[in-house]
């Protein structure tokens, strides 16, 4: 059989085909990003359930003249796919290679770039309030997974929208959370029915005509109310000022364009419901969708023996919820991926998934807390972020015992710039009240949780992705002394600061040059007696650090000295001040000169 896809480098070509011929191009869709995915790694469940939808909506809407918008992104492989990005697969996630997300600068089918859940229908309004300004009539599209909806900001949007009755369509995949069974061919019908023009042209001349006598008018605007509740579970969305239509069978293409193609002519805020099945097509994923999630290439190799640092936590936090009854853990839809999946079954009543809702489960920690109990959030460094105000006003400000347990710290490879951990130091460090850690190493993360969670008021340890150096893990629940360092190699004329994990890179780089290595530790509170001694014994003092070199740690060493009047010969080093694109680890430390060779580079700079 001839290959579809291969004729396929743009939607405009896509739309040239009959309808009948995209059954097979959904065939060949699946199969190419099964073979590539598994070469390079990435997401597979998520995006094989969205073929059909995206082989429609491309199909239906004028792209890139008509927006796009994928929330998270993570489901934007088969739409990278039909916009010219084809022979470029292999290269997802790869150094230079196209990135896992939807990304603005890689082509003008990505209409909005994401990493992070439920921004797509603000995105969305915004694209339709702008093209109304300027009088032109491209359409907005938002495409939004089920999970994405456990956002506050998913809610905001929708009470905008639906107040505005912009010309807005929100598609929403429900592929995880069963929002409804109504899915079949009567409800494909109905569908297609309250879809379309005669429906559409009935309610508006009903509603001229009944408008003129009030109580008619809202009788009848009930009446139909109920007549769809009972249909269809949609009358959240249409109480928010949504025309709800659904849901349908996502893999039904007869059923999406068709209904599709209603909508894109509808006027106001639109909301289509469909239903897929993750992993649709590799009965792999159609059977364990979580664990074809995300996937790491099929030649990968670890190169570190040993437990992850997210392994560490998950074992300490098992080993701290045995030891203390009031601990808590609390995650925003991560349970997998920071580790809470074996105190989960251990202790189901102190576990608490809140859905992708960090603002809430930060200031639900924070209520704990109040009442005597020792909340643990276990969250990624780039998802912290979107609970910046909570962490200032309900956790900091009230100086209350919360332990955040900061998982993918620093740089993360493949996921890229939305998803580096490459600010938290430099946004922690700056609020009052907080204590802020990073280990060097693993059974370093395991006392300095310990140590946090002990602490009476706010604490963070910050840990990378991966594994470690390997170092050896007590079993025991010991804490360390609040902000004390640790000299691990005595030297002369030049001091190495290391912060985190680049002690490592620190010691390999001083054996070549015979400098003093610190392992700093505590970010704050530093340890103010060893910058003393530092300060009067060495005339080069560098800081190493995997985060932002623009107010991370390497800046509070230099105010430190600033505020003493002492005159120094200051080096920092950490992530440059821009964003770093996905690629290999160690490859994109070197690349900041943050490895053994970049620090000895640096020395041999200065004393040139």
């Amino acid at each position: 059989m001839t290959s579809l896809l291969a004729q396929i480098d743009s939607p405009a070509q896509l739309r040239k085909l009959e309808r009948k011929q995209l059954d097979q191009l959904a065939v060949e869709i699946r199969e190419l990003i099964v073979e590539k995915i598994q070469q390079t790694g990435g997401h597979i469940s998520s995006n094989l359930g969205v073929v059909e939808l995206t082989l429609a909506l491309h199909y239906v809407f004028n792209t890139p003249e008509d927006r796009l918008v994928w929330d998270v992104g993570h489901q934007s492989y088969a739409h990278k796919i039909l916009t010219g990005r084809r022979d470029q697969m292999h290269t997802m996630r790869q150094p230079d290679g196209l990135s896992g997300f939807p990304k603005r600068s890689e082509s003008e089918y990505d209409s909005f770039g994401v990493g992070h859940s439920s921004t797509s229908i603000s995105a969305a309004l915004g694209m339709a309030i702008a093209a109304r300004a300027s009088g032109e009539s491209r359409r907005s599209v938002a495409i939004i997974g089920d999970g994405a909806l456990t956002a506050g900001q998913a809610y905001e949007a929708l009470a905008h929208a639906g107040d505005l009755g912009a010309n807005l369509l929100v598609v929403l995949n429900d592929n995880e959370m069963s929002i409804s069974k109504n899915v079949g061919g009567m409800a494909n019908y109905l569908a297609r029915l309250l879809s379309g023009r005669f429906y559409r042209s009935a309610r508006e001349s009903s509603k001229k005509m009944l408008e003129k006598i009030p109580p008619a008018w809202e009788f009848a605007r009930r009446t139909e109310e109920h007549v769809k509740g009972m249909m269809m579970p949609g009358t959240l969305f249409e109480e928010m000022g949504f025309n709800y239509i659904g849901p349908i069978d996502g893999h039904d293409l007869d059923t999406l364009i068709t209904t599709l193609s209603n909508l894109r002519n509808s006027k106001g805020a639109q909301f289509l419901h469909i239903v897929t099945k993750k992993g649709k097509g590799f009965e792999p994923a159609e059977q364990e969708p979580c664990k074809y999630h995300g996937v790491s290439p099929a030649n990968s190799k670890n190169k570190k023996a040993g437990p992850t640092f997210t392994q560490v936590f998950s074992q300490w936090l098992c080993d701290m919820g045995a030891a203390s009854e009031d601990l808590i853990a609390i995650t925003p839809a991560m349970c997998e991926g920071s580790g809470l999946n074996a105190f989960a079954e251990r202790f189901p009543e102190r576990y608490f998934d809140v859905g992708i809702a960090e603002q809430h489960a930060v200031t639900l920690a924070a209520g704990m807390a109040c009442e005597g109990k020792k909340p643990v959030v276990a969250i990624y460094s780039t998802f912290l972020q979107r609970a910046y105000d909570q962490l200032i006003h309900d956790v900091a400000l009230q100086n209350l015992p919360v332990l955040f347990a900061i998982d993918r710290a620093g740089l993360v490879g493949a996921d890229g710039a939305t998803h580096a951990g490459s600010f938290d130091l430099s946004y922690l460090r700056c609020i009052p009240n907080m204590l802020i850690m990073a280990p060097s190493d693993e059974n370093e993360c395991r006392q300095m949780l310990t140590t946090g969670f002990q602490h009476n008021g706010p604490a963070a340890v910050r840990y990378p992705r991966g594994c470690g150096n390997g170092a050896a893990i007590e079993p025991q629940l010991d804490s360390l002394p609040i902000c004390k360092a640790q000299t691990r190699r005595t030297g002369k004329k030049t001091a190495i600061l290391a912060f985190g994990t680049l002690l490592h890179a620190a010691l390999e780089a001083a054996d070549q040059v015979d400098a003093t290595v610190v392992n700093m530790r505590f970010v704050k509170p530093l340890d103010t007696a060893m910058l003393d001694e530092i300060a009067a014994n060495h005339e080069l003092i560098i800081t190493i650090e995997e985060n932002s070199v623009l107010g991370g740690a390497g800046s509070a060493v230099n105010e430190y000295y600033q505020q003493k009047g002492l005159q120094t010969n200051l080096r920092m080093m950490g992530l440059p001040d821009h964003f770093i694109d996905h690629g290999d680890h160690g490859q994109m430390l070197s690349a900041c000169g943050l490895d053994a060779s970049g620090i000895i580079d640096s020395i041999n700079r200065y004393f040139a």
